[in-house]
C-alpha cells in the first residue's frame, strides 16, 4: 500500500505510562526509518497494571497484568502490532498471538536510585535497616541474602511515580528499578550503583522490547520481524524457556543471567526462597553457530515459547531453547519445585 498496508496506516497499541509511549516511539522510529512510505500511527490505552496500584505485583496474580487490554485491541484488529517490554509478557501467549520482533536489548542490569542524602554510596555503606523499596520478589530475594542489614518495602506505581515517592519523602533510602527504563527515560544519571550478576541476577527478557502480532498476519509479521536483533532473540529464547519449564511467574524468584560469546551462548538461572535463604543456581551453555537456511513451507511459522525468528537461524533457536529447559531441568533434579512451591505459597498467604 501507498501509505500502509493497503493503503490503510499501520496502528500501533501501547500501555499508556511515559516509559511505554518512549519504547513505542522508538520501535515505530526504526519501523519508519525501515519502510518510509508507511504510514504509523500510535494508539494509546490503559491496562489493569495500571489501574490497580495498591496492591504488590505478586499479589495480583494475573500474569497479562500489562498486556491484556492490549492483546484484545490486537485481536479485534483495532491495531495491528504492540509494543511491550519483553519481561511483562507471559511465556505461554494467548492463541493466535506471536512475538515477531525483539528488538536489540538495552542493558539488562537492575540499577539502585538513591534518596538524594545517600547520594554517593552503595547499597553495603548504607545504614543498618535502612529501607530499600522494590516491587520484584526476585530482587527483594537476592538482595535480602546479600545485604541483611537492609530492609526490603513494595514500591509501585510506574518510573514516574516511584521516583517521586522516593525523592519527596523520607521512606526509602533507596529503590531497584531495571536500568533499561531508567537510561530509555534519559534518567542515567540517576543510577547510583549497577548491579552485577554477583549482587543480582536479572529478569527473564529484562530490557528487551517486544513487538507482539497477529500470529496470522504474515504482512505484519514480516514487515515488523526485520527489527529482530539475532543475539537478544537467542538470549531471550533461552530464558523464556527455562522460565517455563520451572513454571516461573511474577509471583515466585527467578533469575538469569545470559551471554553470547563466539558463538556460544552462557545462560545462568537461579531460583529463590522469599527471604533469600534458599536457593539454587547453576550455568550452562550450549552452541548457537548456525547458517541461517532457507525452508520454506510451514516452518517459517515455528514459535519458540512465543517468539516467531524467521531471520534467525531455527537450529540456533532450537538450541537456545533446549539450553533454558535442560537448565531448568537441572534445578528441578536439586529440588527447585520445592523452593518454587514454598516461596509461592507464602506469596499467596
Amino acid at each position: 500500500g501507498e501509505n500502509g498496508v493497503n493503503g490503510k496506516a499501520i496502528r500501533v497499541g501501547t500501555r499508556r505510562s511515559q516509559l511505554a509511549r518512549i519504547q513505542t516511539d522508538s520501535v515505530v522510529m526504526m519501523l519508519r526509518g525501515l519502510y518510509p512510505d508507511l504510514h504509523f500511527e500510535i494508539v494509546a490505552m490503559s491496562t489493569t497494571g495500571d489501574k490497580i496500584l495498591d496492591t504488590a505485583l505478586s499479589k495480583i496474580g494475573e500474569k497479562s497484568l500489562f498486556t491484556k487490554e492490549l492483546e484484545t485491541a490486537l485481536e479485534r484488529n483495532e491495531v495491528d502490532l504492540v509494543v511491550h517490554s519483553l519481561k511483562d509478557l507471559p511465556t505461554s501467549l494467548p492463541p493466535g498471538f506471536t512475538i515477531g520482533a525483539v528488538c536489540k536489548r538495552e542493558n539488562p542490569l537492575d540499577a539502585v536510585v538513591f534518596h538524594p542524602k545517600n547520594c554517593g554510596k552503595t547499597l553495603s555503606l548504607l545504614p543498618e535497616k535502612s529501607v530499600i523499596g522494590t516491587s520484584s520478589l526476585r530482587r527483594a530475594a537476592q538482595l535480602k541474602k546479600k545485604f541483611p542489614h537492609l530492609e526490603f518495602r513494595d514500591i509501585r506505581g510506574n518510573l514516574n511515580t516511584r521516583l517521586k515517592k522516593l525523592d519527596e519523602k523520607e521512606d526509602f533510602s533507596a529503590i531497584i528499578l531495571a536500568a533499561a527504563g531508567l537510561r530509555r527515560m534519559g534518567w542515567e544519571n540517576r543510577i547510583g550503583q549497577l548491579l552485577g550478576p554477583e549482587d543480582c541476577l536479572y529478569a527473564v527478557g529484562q530490557g528487551a522490547l517486544a513487538v507482539e502480532v497477529r500470529a496470522k498476519d504474515q504482512e505484519i509479521l514480516n514487515m515488523v520481524s526485520a527489527l529482530h536483533d539475532a543475539d537478544t532473540v537467542l538470549c531471550c529464547i533461552a530464558e523464556r524457556a527455562f522460565m517455563k519449564r520451572l513454571e516461573g511467574g511474577c509471583s515466585v524468584p527467578v533469575a538469569v543471567n545470559s551471554l553470547l560469546k563466539d558463538g556460544q551462548l552462557y545462560l545462568t538461572g537461579a531460583v529463590y526462597s522469599l527471604d533469600g535463604s534458599d536457593s539454587l543456581k547453576e550455568t550452562m551453555q550450549t552452541g548457537v553457530s548456525y547458517a541461517l537456511q532457507s525452508e520454506d513451507g510451514p516452518n517459517d511459522d515455528v514459535q519458540h515459547v512465543g517468539i516467531t525468528a524467521k531471520n534467525v537461524s531455527g537450529q540456533a533457536q532450537e538450541a537456545a531453547e533446549n539450553l533454558g529447559v535442560e537448565l531448568a531441568s537441572l534445578l528441578l533434579s536439586k529440588g527447585a519445585k520445592h523452593i518454587l512451591s514454598v516461596a509461592r505459597q507464602l506469596n499467596d498467604a
